[in-house]
């Protein structure tokens, strides 16, 4: 369906093709189930990943462990952040290059052998080696895996399977948390042969979707962008054979929906920052405010909690896990329940609801907070009800940054942003707050750090909506034109094709 146009008259040949909207108009499918599953096990072992290094720390300090000091506990955090961040950039950049899929088989097994080598270490050294090494797999996942599942997704589908994947992070620190309680109890197994297997978890799970992640095919929409037509048809070809051989009648395909393009092989930096910059000011501010205010909020609660519950409420040690589990219950269920509003009620009204929404309660907390009225049972109430919405409204800033860009820098896109929000979230908040919180007994400087907090949550839902694209239901190319497409326009001046303008 991909035919030879006429060239831009600069000797550059120009394609036409359907590929996109064959994507689009798919019914779900056994298909797309395949997709989320192959790839969407990333973010939960992002979360296991998280948890574990959380839960291992108090037995890593032991004598009969690695001996390490509160401090070296807290670098093993910090140089698994540092990892993310050196990983999404590297492999955003590669990923845009080469493709999807061969990045999302090399970051897994980067993953798998780097998290598992980990639990074998013997010193600090190697252990913040392998646990950076680990790190930056999952980094580079999150470019890979986002690209390629908005490209893969049918548009009606987009933003509620986006969203769900995000969320399922919190589902990994479940598994880590719920894996902690045994294997870091000294009467079911030696100190340090514990911590070593829950570093074993992840690999584990992601050795059972390696072999489903065989079966997922490139990026159609990279191919055809990359002048790889031919490949690019031949796998929607396959696509939709697998599904009719299913049963399952396909839709006819719009012709008017053709695009127009002139492949190209690579992006420069120069057009990277040219198209973000001046093309798109508006969406990176939006992309920026919205990817940094939820990594704020997030990582001020989320790394303080356990803080606040010992030091504020008194709550021992050894019981603090067990208020985790509804936190976390609350994070994971916001984006499952919530999700497919975004694709129904819109992106815009349900970006502003669920950040807003965050806000506000989090400001009602902390009025009760300040009084003095709240038990560690309610304000552990107050956060579940509170990460409900701001799961699901951060889960959306990743959509948000992930589909409003043209196709060939997406996953520089993704990488960019989510290095500036675990930088500025994951550096500043959690130092912040814990500086807010003391010794717990004055409860006036949390506060306040609370009411900043919500307002900080509020600005980037008024910013999603003064800002935001209405992006449900479309296409991905209607929502930014791919670098190398083409338009027929004989409105300017004379020439038959001509580059795409910026969509806002």
């Amino acid at each position: 369906m991909s035919t030879t146009a006429a060239s831009t008259g600069t000797g550059v040949p120009v394609v036409k093709s359907l590929v996109p909207a064959r994507i689009d108009r798919l019914p779900w499918t056994r298909f797309h189930w395949m997709i989320i599953v192959g790839l969407g096990v990333s973010w939960i072992l992002d979360g296991l990943e998280i948890q574990i290094v959380s839960s291992v720390g108090t037995v890593l300090q032991d004598r009969d462990t690695l001996h390490l000091s509160t401090g070296d506990v807290g670098l093993m955090g910090s140089i698994y952040l540092l990892g993310e961040v050196v990983g999404a950039l590297v492999f955003g950049r590669i990923t845009d290059r080469v493709g999807r899929r061969k990045i999302f088989m090399i970051t897994l097994a980067l993953y798998l052998v780097a998290s598992g080598v980990a639990g074998l270490s013997f010193s600090l050294w190697f252990l913040l080696l392998f646990r950076f090494l680990a790190g930056m797999g999952i980094g580079g996942e999150y470019a890979a895996i986002n690209s390629a599942i908005d490209e893969l997704i049918p548009s009606k589908y987009r933003g509620r399977v986006d969203i769900a994947i995000n969320g399922t992070y919190w589902g990994g620190a479940l598994i880590g948390a719920a894996a902690s309680i045994f294997l870091l109890n000294p009467d079911l197994l030696p100190e340090d042969v514990g911590w070593r297997i829950g570093f074993f978890i992840g690999p584990v799970i992601g050795l059972a979707i390696i072999g489903l992640r065989r079966h997922i095919p490139e990026s159609p929409r990279w191919l055809m962008t990359h002048g790889r037509l031919q490949e690019a048809e031949d796998t929607v070809d396959e696509i939709e054979a697998g599904i009719e051989a299913h049963g399952t009648k396909l839709p006819p395909v719009d012709e008017s929906k053709a695009l127009e393009i002139h492949p190209q092989e690579s992006v420069s930096y120069r057009q990277i920052a040219r198209t973000m910059l001046r093309d798109y000011p508006s969406r990176s501010f939006l992309g920026f405010s919205m990817m940094v205010t939820q990594a704020f909020l997030y990582n001020a609660i989320f790394f303080t909690y356990a803080l606040v519950l010992a030091n504020v409420y008194d709550v021992k040690a050894s019981h603090i896990g067990y208020f985790f589990f509804p936190f976390a219950l609350g994070n994971l269920a916001g984006p499952l329940l919530l999700g497919h509003l975004f694709d129904t009620v819109g992106r815009r009204k349900m970006i502003l609801a669920t950040y807003g929404g965050s806000a506000i309660l989090l400001a009602i907390s902390a009025a009760l907070f300040g009084a003095g009225v709240l038990s560690a049972t309610t304000q552990t109430i107050f956060w579940c009800v509170i990460f409900f919405f701001a799961s699901a409204g951060a889960s959306s800033a990743y959509l948000t940054v992930s589909e409003i860009f043209p196709l060939e820098l997406r996953g520089q896109a993704i990488s960019f942003f989510f290095a500036i929000s675990q930088l500025a979230g994951g550096v500043a908040a959690p130092f912040i707050f814990g500086k807010l919180v003391g010794d717990g007994s004055d409860r006036g400087p949390l506060t306040v750090g609370y009411f900043v907090g919500a307002a900080i949550m509020l600005a980037g839902g008024l910013i999603g909506w003064f800002f935001g694209v209405d992006a449900e239901g479309k296409s991905l190319e209607d929502i930014a034109d791919p670098l190398s497409s083409v338009k027929r326009t004989e409105a300017r001046g004379g020439t038959r094709f001509q580059g795409a303008a910026p969509k806002g």
